[in-house]
């Protein structure tokens, strides 16, 4: 049922679990990277205005209990382990124990959707340092392909969209946000593909989910695909426009209310907790914009039934047997190996300061 593999991983991204965890978790994220202190203590405050707990690790343990769950039901008897980049459970610790338990090829699944280089190949180059020491006992990881226009991913925002809907007034329309990147960034982002994959793959989620709550609500979604969380110096160009200023433009040309999707994020972890829940908020109240957030696709049942689907395709195409490779847009499947050069590493880019992919 589950091919040449032995393992599953789950890859994410890490968060601190109590007020003291929070700087040393932010000098993890940006070390070498030259972010000056007073940045990191800003977005501390973040942290802090949660009691020092990132709501991304919890998520993942609810995400690991689903999983075992979907496995058990789709009959897929397959251990299911975590690593995180930035905390505990590190990468470093999990594929060293895993190493000890005697687990020889494992399939990583990782809580980023989409191309680039913080949400794909960033994640691969960690895999790579935590293994290396291992020598002879490293398993092989393979990692699965993005799944942003997978059936069960597209179909779980696709209810939270509509959901969202029923609390504004008719005609709102939807702002998709999704985690800001350097323009540089987005432009090597799926660069054997002709680049700008990060915004594309982004796009086209966007307007495939507006087109599909459109037909089973019957509401015009007019929409937009916008950012947030924003970092860099102010002189180093940036995806925009942000959502703040998205939702004040809104307001001026007299739309009645907004939908903010945050179509780019697996879980309410930091960025959607504070950009859009605090921020974005506290921007509609000001403005008068009657607001609602679209819930991210967490732990949906469609979604994590969709991700288990995905395990079976790549044991299935690694054993050579026959794979179903479902994708909702013309971008993809995206294939199981991404290119050489795909999503290079811009070491003058690397600022980006504290997202949770």
């Amino acid at each position: 049922m589950h091919g040449p593999y032995d393992a599953l991983l789950l890859v994410s991204f890490g968060g601190p679990e109590g007020p003291d965890d929070v700087m040393p978790f932010l000098e993890n994220v940006t070390r070498g990277r030259g972010i000056p202190r007073e940045r990191l203590l800003g977005v501390a405050e973040h942290y802090q205005h949660f009691g020092g707990v990132s709501p991304i690790n919890e998520q993942n343990r609810a995400l690991l209990a689903a999983l075992r769950d979907e496995l058990a039901r789709q009959g897929v008897d397959l251990p299911v382990w975590w690593g995180n980049r930035n905390w505990g459970p590190y990468l470093t610790d999990t594929l060293a124990e895993m190493a000890d338990k005697g687990h020889r090829r494992v399939l990583a699944l990782v809580t980023s959707a989409y191309s680039s280089y913080s949400g794909c190949r960033q994640y691969r180059e960690d895999l790579h340092v935590a293994l290396e020491p291992l020598g002879d006992r490293a398993p092989q990881v393979d990692k699965v392909r993005h799944y942003f226009d997978h059936p069960g991913f597209v179909g779980a925002t696709v209810r939270a969209v509509a959901d969202a809907l029923e609390q504004v007034p008719e005609g709102s329309p939807v702002a998709f946000v999704t985690h800001s990147v350097p323009d540089a960034m987005d432009e090597v982002s799926g660069a054997p593909f002709g680049g700008h994959m990060y915004v594309r793959q982004h796009e086209a989620v966007a307007a495939l989910v507006a087109q599909r709550v459109e037909a089973e609500t019957g509401r015009r979604v007019a929409h937009e695909l916008v950012y947030c969380s924003r970092s860099g110096p102010p002189t180093q160009p940036w995806l925009e426009p942000d959502v703040n200023d998205h939702l004040r433009a809104l307001k001026e040309a007299g739309a009645p209310g907004v939908v903010v999707a945050p179509i780019g994020f697996v879980s309410d972890h930091m960025e959607v907790k504070f950009d859009l829940d605090t921020e974005a908020a506290e921007t509609a109240k000001e403005i008068g914009l009657p607001f609602a957030r679209a819930a991210t696709v967490g732990t949906d049942a469609e979604f994590v039934s969709g991700l288990v689907d995905m395990v079976r395709e790549r044991a299935a195409v690694e054993s050579g047997a026959p794979a179903e490779r479902p994708a909702l847009t013309d971008i993809g499947p995206w294939p199981d190996v991404c290119p050489a050069g795909c999503c290079a590493n811009l070491r003058a880019y690397k600022p980006t300061c504290c997202g949770e992919d």
